[in-house]
């Protein structure tokens, strides 16, 4: 019987960590996405994001949020990618990491963002879905370089940066919905790179590279 994955490649990935299954979002996985969304990301009025999507109306929310996976999918094209992997903890929702790149087999460089519902923060969770991802990148893909960012106030996301051996690389002014912010600019390679003491377990991943033409 053929499956999604033998469909659409992407949908077969699957990365596993000691405490958490991270694989693309599909769209049975949509509702428990935006009840996550919904139960609280940030605090009101503080976005940390570029698109305070989070602050949207609840008949809002979910609609873009779908609308943002579903753009995202029929983007999707082997110059240039965005992976949107749900983050899960047994059989609970917890977020979403982002995996994107454009012109990877030339620039070799990815690049992250993600969300966590506020009931998973301050666990841990959030370096652990990004050392999957990042673990991923360097070691399967052969990513050459990992970029992020984060609004310079955003000290909890910068702190997961650093502790994971990113290197600061400038500061830019940005247009964040109506406001002016001052972003950070971090910069991870394989050399810098402050490993997890545990291994990285993916499926799926000879798929992808195949449908990618890496």
């Amino acid at each position: 019987m053929t499956s999604l994955a033998d469909i659409w490649p992407p949908f077969g990935l699957t990365l596993t960590t000691p405490r958490l299954t991270i694989r693309p979002i599909l769209d049975e996985d949509i509702p428990a996405a935006v009840a996550a969304a919904r139960s609280g990301v940030h605090e009101p009025g503080k976005s940390p994001f570029s698109t305070p999507w989070a602050e949207l109306p609840d008949d809002e929310l979910a609609p873009n949020m779908a609308q943002w996976y579903w753009r995202c999918r029929a983007n999707f094209a082997k110059d240039s990618w965005t992976l949107l992997l749900a983050v899960w903890q047994d059989d609970e929702f917890l977020g979403v990491q982002d995996l994107g790149a454009k012109n990877f087999k030339t620039l070799k460089t990815v690049s992250t963002g993600s969300w966590l519902k506020q009931s998973a923060q301050g666990r841990g969770i959030g370096k652990e879905m990004r050392a999957a991802v990042v673990s991923y990148a360097f070691d399967y893909l052969q990513a050459e370089v990992a970029e992020s960012e984060a609004a310079s106030w955003n000290k909890q996301s910068l702190g997961v940066s650093l502790s994971l051996g990113y290197e600061l690389n400038g500061l830019v002014r940005d247009g964040w919905g109506e406001k002016v912010e001052e972003v950070q600019r971090v910069r991870l390679t394989p050399k810098t790179f402050n490993r997890p003491n545990w291994t990285l377990k993916v499926h799926g991943h000879e798929e992808l590279i195949t449908y990618l033409g890496l």
